[in-house]
């Protein structure tokens, strides 16, 4: 598989100060990349639409909230973010199982997803709690 699938460098400039932004549209980066390998390589494309289409929905999520217009909003767009995050993770499980990615492919990006997963549940959490 091309080395491209695991870098996470962004090309372009993104807000340092937001570590959830960040990790969120380099994970959408990554699944695009992973998408386009599926595709090209292994010619699947039901199964990597369906990941493509969630996996990229978790940053577009996360950018709407943090432009929310007030702290329900933000904790309702970052619960859709968390529950995308979750289906992206099926979607990869489903890859593994059916021999479209292999065990060093999965645990590369699943640990990404699990990692995003957990950073959004702790904000939620943490702004559940500031109310």
């Amino acid at each position: 598989m091309n080395d491209e699938l695991f870098t996470n460098k962004p090309t372009c400039a993104l807000k340092k100060d937001n570590i959830v932004l960040d990790k969120s549209f380099r994970f959408a980066v990554r699944i695009i990349r992973l998408y386009q390998h599926l595709k090209e390589t292994k010619k699947e494309y039901i199964l990597s639409k369906q990941m493509l289409r969630s996996g990229t929905s978790v940053g577009a999520n996360v950018r709407e909230g943090n432009n929310a217009e007030s702290k329900a909003d933000f904790i309702h767009k970052l619960g859709i973010a968390q529950k995308e995050t979750d289906e992206t993770i099926y979607w990869l499980e489903l890859l593994k199982e059916t021999d479209y990615l292999n065990q060093t492919e999965f645990n590369s990006i699943y640990g990404d997803a699990d990692e995003l997963l957990k950073l959004i549940r702790s904000i939620i959490l943490t702004a559940k709690s500031n109310r």
